[in-house]
C-alpha cells in the first residue's frame, strides 16, 4: 500500500508512531510521512536537525517531509502556537508538499493535540484515502483536568472540532476500552470507532540481552526504582516526591529519574528543597534505544498519573514498554493502567495522588526476595505478548486500512 501517515511529532522525538512507521516499511508498504519540525520535549527545535536538515529526511525507508511550525518553548502561549502552527503548516503547506501524489490510506497519530489530525482530514478530502485516526488522548477531557483551559465556552468549542474532525475519519482508533464510549458518542456512532491499544516500543521487543547502563553503577546495591519517560503536569510528580520523601530515611531505595520535559526544572528545583538529593537522581534524556540497558539495571519501573478521570481512563504507553522489559512495575494510577498492572500479576498499583501508599508499595516490594521479583517480570512479559503483541496489532491496522476491493 501507498500509506501517508500525519503525526506533529516524529523522530528524532520518541514517540511509538516511530515505531509503527518503520515497521510498515519493513512489511512493504511504501510510507510517507507529513511530519513538523523536531522540538518535543525540550521546546527548542533539534541542533542536529537545524544543522542539517536533510539528515532528517528518511527514516527506516519512509520519506519524511516536514513543515515549518512554532517550537514548543516552556510557557502555555508557546505551546498553543506549536499546536496552532503545525496545524495551519499543515493544512496549507502538506497538500501542496504532497501534490501529484496518491495514496491508498492515511493514517493520522494523535496525542495532544487534536488539532494536529486537521492535515490529514484535509488531505483525505483531497487525496480521497480512507483515513484512521489513533486517539491515545481525549480532547476537551485533558485540557480541562491539566487546567489549561478552564472556561466552558472554550472546551465546548474544542469539543465540536474534536467532533468535526472524529466525523471526518473513515475509522477512530482507541488506545482504551475506556475511550470507545467517549469517542463514539463524538463520533456520532459505533460504526467506526475501533479499539486499538499500543504497543512496548520494538527497540524493547527486538532487543538482545543487556548490560545494565553504566550510570546505575553508583547504585549498586540499591533497590533502584526506574522512571522513564515525560517529566510533566500529567505524571504528578509532586505525589511521587512525597513517596521519595517518606522514604528518605532508607537509605537502600533510590529513585531514577530517566527523562525530560516542562516540569524537570521544576523537580531538580523541588529535590533540592526537600533535600532528596541522597536518594532522587536525575538522569536527563537518553536515547530510546538506551532504554533496555536502564530497565535492565532496575528493581522495579514507575509509572503515573495524577487524579483525573480522564487519565482514569488512560494506558500509559510507557505501561507497555514497562511489561515488555520484564521487570516488576510500580504504579501510582486510577483505572485502565491500574487494571492492567494487577490484572498482568507485574506489579502493585497505589491509587493517583497517594504519594504515602505509593512509599508503602515500595517498601513491600523491596521485601520481596529476588526470584519473587523475578517471577513479578515474567508475568509482565508473559501478559504483554498476550495482550499487546506488535505484530497481531500492526496486522490488524493494515487489515483496516487496505482498500477494499
Amino acid at each position: 500500500m501507498r500509506l501517508l501517515v500525519v503525526s506533529q511529532y516524529f523522530w528524532p522525538e520518541n514517540f511509538r508512531v516511530n515505531d509503527l512507521v518503520a515497521e510498515l516499511v519493513k512489511r512493504g508498504h511504501e510510507v510517507t510521512v507529513l511530519t513538523g519540525q523536531p522540538n518535543y520535549p525540550d521546546g527548542a527545535v533539534y541542533p542536529a536537525y537545524r544543522a542539517n536538515p536533510a539528515a532528517f529526511a528518511c527514516y527506516e525507508g519512509a520519506e519524511v517531509l516536514r513543515v515549518p511550525m512554532v517550537a514548543r518553548g516552556r510557557n502555555s502561549l508557546g505551546l498553543v502556537l506549536n499546536y496552532l502552527s503545525f496545524a495551519a503548516a499543515g493544512s496549507l503547506l502538506g497538500p501542496w508538499r504532497l501534490r501529484g501524489r496518491r495514496f491508498d490510506a492515511i493514517f493520522a497519530f494523535q496525542p495532544s493535540p487534536i488539532m494536529s489530525a486537521l492535515p490529514a482530514v484535509v488531505l483525505r478530502r483531497l487525496k480521497r484515502a480512507r483515513t484512521a485516526l489513533w486517539v491515545l488522548d481525549l480532547w476537551p477531557d485533558t485540557l480541562a483536568a491539566v487546567g489549561v483551559v478552564k472556561s466552558p465556552r472554550v472546551l465546548a468549542a474544542v469539543g465540536r472540532m474534536v467532533s468535526f474532525i472524529y466525523r471526518r475519519c473513515d475509522m477512530v482508533l482507541g488506545q482504551s476500552m475506556a475511550f470507545l464510549p467517549k469517542i463514539e458518542a463524538q463520533a456520532g456512532g459505533a460504526t467506526r470507532v475501533l479499539y486499538f491499544p499500543g504497543w512496548a516500543e520494538g527497540v524493547m521487543q527486538d532487543a538482545q540481552p543487556v548490560a545494565p547502563a553504566p550510570e546505575l553503577a553508583p547504585h549498586d546495591g540499591a533497590f533502584k526504582i526506574v522512571f522513564a519517560g515525560n517529566i510533566g503536569d500529567s505524571q504528578d510528580f509532586p505525589a511521587i516526591l512525597d513517596a521519595a520523601q517518606a522514604l528518605r530515611e532508607q537509605a537502600h531505595i533510590r529513585w531514577i529519574i530517566v527523562g525530560d520535559g516542562r516540569a524537570a526544572p521544576w523537580v531538580r528545583d523541588e529535590i533540592t528543597r526537600r533535600r532528596l538529593q541522597a536518594s532522587v537522581f536525575m538522569m536527563g534524556r537518553h536515547p530510546l534505544e538506551r532504554m533496555p540497558s536502564f530497565f535492565q539495571g532496575a528493581d522495579a519501573l514507575l509509572v503515573s498519573l495524577r487524579r483525573e478521570p480522564i487519565f482514569s481512563m488512560t494506558i500509559p504507553g510507557k505501561v507497555q514498554t514497562y511489561l515488555a522489559a520484564g521487570r516488576p512495575v510500580l504504579g501510582m494510577m486510577d483505572g485502565e493502567g491500574a487494571r492492567v498492572i494487577a490484572e498482568s500479576g507485574a506489579g502493585w498499583a497505589a491509587p493517583a495522588g497517594d504519594g504515602s501508599a505509593l512509599a508503602a508499595l515500595t517498601l513491600r516490594l523491596a521485601a520481596l526476595t529476588p526470584a519473587e521479583r523475578q517471577m513479578m517480570g515474567a508475568h509482565a512479559r508473559r501478559y504483554c505478548a498476550q495482550e499487546f503483541d506488535r505484530s497481531v496489532l500492526i496486522t490488524k491496522l493494515e487489515g483496516w486500512l487496505r482498500p477494499a476491493r
